[in-house]
């Protein structure tokens, strides 16, 4: 009870408690776009890309959160450019793009006076009790547009998830859809890196929708019951974070593999019974 009595009488308690939820939230949504796209390396690409605006406003002494959004989202256009308008394959592109932004982030990194490698870690593995005010604004936000771009266009997201030239073919602007997708993408990462970490957080964007996926195929159930799973985990983790600890990104990522591996056990049982 300890924990739920120091989530009113401190700020950084509570902020990290909504992060945890709304990134919950928001990587559910998405996840269910990347996983239903067979997206997962974009989403690892511009993870890993954001590192490069990270080092770049780390050097220029501003907010690394808006310097990793920019390039995050310069990425995103940039491999959606390519895959549409160049000769050079999606993947080609996803590990241009990360490669470079990891390069880019290192190198300013390293140029920024007093550079230590633990201004790193909160970055890379994420950093719960550093979520400010304008944090959970922000992921608040990004959350309220999604579950309202959700409601409003789940048939033209989830035909681009599924096929892309189907969605063409029933009138649906590709093009404009996937720039818009990839930039929503973008942001959620950013916003949820204090959370889970560049490392880890693709594990939140998929292991959800990989849990629901088990129980149903329907995309409007997986992206409901996945953002309440990734949420339940993210909670979940904190709590153990704060109890034994432990950094909350890999707390989460613990959770969600415990369930996963349980609902994989639950689905193999009735097989088993069966072939008796």
């Amino acid at each position: 009870m300890e924990f739920f009595t120091d989530i009113f009488e401190y700020n950084y308690l509570s902020n990290a408690v909504i992060a945890c939820i709304l990134s919950g939230i928001t990587c559910g949504i998405i996840g269910t776009y990347i996983v239903a796209r067979r997206m997962v390396f974009l989403c690892g690409g511009i993870t890993h890309a954001s590192f490069g605006g990270l080092g770049i406003a780390f050097y220029l002494g501003i907010n690394p959160i808006v310097g990793a959004t920019l390039f995050a989202v310069l990425s995103a256009l940039g491999i959606e450019f390519a895959a549409n308008k160049t000769k050079i394959r999606e993947d080609s592109a996803i590990g241009l793009m990360w490669g470079i932004g990891m390069a880019v982030g290192a190198l300013f990194m390293s140029l920024r006076p007093g550079y230590t490698s633990g201004d790193l870690s909160s970055f890379l593995f994420g950093n719960i009790i550093s979520v400010t005010n304008s944090d959970v604004v922000a992921l608040g936000i990004l959350t309220l547009l999604l579950i309202t771009g959700a409601a409003l266009w789940l048939k033209p997201v989830m035909y681009m998830a599924f096929d892309r030239d189907f969605a063409s073919a029933a009138g649906v602007r590709t093009t404009l859809v996937g720039y818009v997708m990839s930039v929503v993408t973008a942001v959620t990462i950013v916003l949820s890196i204090r959370v889970m970490g560049i490392v880890l957080l693709v594990s939140l964007m998929t292991m959800p929708v990989v849990i629901v996926n088990c129980f149903t195929k329907q995309y409007g159930k997986i992206a409901l019951y996945a953002s309440v799973i990734a949420a339940l985990a993210a909670l979940v983790g904190v709590v153990v974070s704060y109890y034994f600890e432990v950094p909350s990104g890999p707390a989460i990522i613990f959770v969600l593999t415990m369930a996963l591996i349980i609902v994989k056990l639950l689905s193999l049982h009735p097989k088993t019974v069966g072939n008796r």
